[in-house]
């Protein structure tokens, strides 16, 4: 029998060979341990995204049981929700989260990203994560946000608490929940002080945003930053130290964004392809539907298996090689359809400028593989640890 968790990919070096085997032997797959289905064709996974009338948000993008005990209008992110109500929140939110005002971060990303080098460069040695990675997308955020330098390490340890999962934990631990508190208490505040004295943040953008009258509430907004301040710091994190890894990994892909650093995007681009940090995203099944001679039942949790279906092989040749210079135009890394990631374009400035720095400033690295740690996740791939070496 083929079995599957959605914790099996965080206990192998390369996780696809599972997913191959889904795809050749139960491409509409039935776990019921837990009680889901996963897709893990690119054309399925790819339907999923594109098709909202028969996948469904209204339950979240977590397998976890608490998600599926939220009503829709109680979810903290439009990540849990549907058109119409999704495309309106969507749409002013984008009013206030414009490329112009990410694209004009890109000097103040940059000197984030060359001060937190500069801490450890003279050491000739640093924890990837910890020193770095681990940082650098919280800070780009905050400035975002506008969340004063004083609080932003108390915002990442609960952001950190409220994702971290240990072994076995099929749902939020009671730690996880008390975090997320702390994080809407302090959000709340956050945006009762920009309501009283706005500024020129995304906070303020936010809480201005018009569409013919219609405003973002409070709450609306809460629910925006919460979102940006855990799903866009944790999967930057992941990028940045898969990134890492998978170079260090393949010596003439290293070559070549050694050799050339405008390859660096394309470096960035394969490596969400080739090893994406959100690995799945569950939805749920609005009607009866037949696939692959599979009857998934309306109501049914459904797992789209972004991971498997970047490494499809009726797309790529030879997929599970990392190749900076294929193309990643099918790449599902950021979704696809209403739900595409509304802050990928963040996501790849902040790839692109810390990969810049790191081989601008310490090119020959060398990463203690045998002493990295991954983390634990339904949803996420990536390193917790990643001690490294390195000279200038």
């Amino acid at each position: 029998m083929l079995e599957y968790s959605p914790y099996a990919y965080e206990s192998h070096e390369n996780p696809y060979p599972i997913y191959k085997r889904l795809r050749a032997e139960a491409p509409v797959y039935w776990n019921p341990q837990i009680g889901f289905w996963a897709l893990s064709r690119h054309k399925d996974v790819l339907m999923g995204f594109r098709s909202p009338e028969l996948f469904s948000n209204r339950m979240g993008v977590s397998l976890e049981p608490s998600a599926s005990n939220i009503k829709a209008e109680d979810m903290m992110s439009f990540l849990g929700m549907d058109p119409p109500r999704h495309t309106r929140m969507r749409a002013l939110v984008s009013r206030g989260f414009t490329p112009r005002r990410i694209a004009d971060m890109e000097p103040r990303i940059r000197e984030i990203a060359v001060g937190h080098i500069g801490s450890f460069i003279d050491k000739g040695r640093c924890d990837f994560i910890r020193d770095f990675a681990g940082k650098f997308p919280m800070d780009v955020i905050s400035e975002l946000l506008g969340v004063p330098e004083p609080d932003r390490d108390e915002l990442r340890s609960w952001a950190d608490t409220v994702v971290h999962r240990e072994d076995g934990v099929l749902d939020v631990p009671q730690a996880g929940l008390e975090a997320a508190i702390r994080m809407i208490g302090y959000f709340n505040k956050h945006i009762e002080a920009h309501q009283r004295q706005p500024s020129d943040d995304l906070t303020s953008a936010l809480l201005e945003a018009e569409i013919d009258g219609d405003r973002l509430e409070p709450r609306e907004v809460l629910a925006f930053l919460f979102l940006m301040i855990i799903a866009g710091n944790e999967t930057t994190t992941k990028l940045l130290g898969n990134a890492m890894h998978w170079v260090s990994k393949n010596p003439e892909q290293r070559a070549l964004v050694t050799e050339n650093h405008e390859l660096i995007p394309r470096w960035v681009e394969e490596t969400l392809r080739y090893d994406p940090s959100t690995q799945g995203l569950a939805r749920v099944a609005m009607q009866d539907i037949e696939l692959e001679g599979q009857k998934i039942r309306k109501d049914d949790r459904v797992f789209l298996l972004i991971g498997s279906a970047n490494r499809d092989e009726t797309i790529w040749d030879d997929p599970d090689r990392f190749d900076i210079m294929r193309s990643t135009n099918a790449s599902l890394a950021f979704g696809q359809g209403t739900h595409f990631c509304l802050g990928a374009s963040l996501a790849r400035l902040e790839g692109r400028i810390a990969l810049e720095e790191v081989m601008a400033r310490f090119p020959k690295f060398e990463i203690e593989h045998e002493r990295s740690v991954r983390v634990h996740s339904i949803n996420v791939r990536g390193f917790a640890e990643m001690p490294m070496e390195f000279s200038r």
